[in-house]
């Protein structure tokens, strides 16, 4: 017997339940970045925690999340696509080079941060 497509619903169903729970790991991964960023620059760090870098820390998270949205694009065209049964095994390829990107921009803007510039 052939697989029936799934709906759009199920796919939409099936990637908020994949990518969702694995938020929580992509954000530690990254705020573990940015901790290590001070506690490697510190005490030089400390100079820089004030409100103005504290916010500027938040709005990068908030794009960093949004960033981690950009998931969904890929994994439900690919959900649409004769090779469902394979990117469903292999996904969480996506989730690691995903992670693995961010992580490095985390790093480039947390030690940006964390390192105020020495004359």
């Amino acid at each position: 017997m052939a697989d029936e497509t799934p709906t759009f619903r199920e796919i939409i169903t099936n990637a908020v339940r994949y990518w969702e729970v694995r938020r929580i790991f992509y954000n530690v991964a990254l705020a573990i970045v940015v901790l290590w960023c001070f506690a490697s620059a510190w005490p030089e760090s400390r100079q820089v925690l004030n409100v103005e870098s504290g916010l500027f820390l938040f709005i990068l998270a908030i794009l960093a999340n949004v960033a981690y949205c950009a998931a969904y694009l890929p994994d439900i065209a690919l959900q649409y696509s004769s090779m469902r049964a394979g990117w469903l095994e292999w996904r969480f390829l996506l989730l690691v080079i995903g992670t693995l990107f961010a992580a490095a921009l985390t790093f480039f803007w947390a030690s940006s941060i964390a390192r105020p510039w020495v004359d």
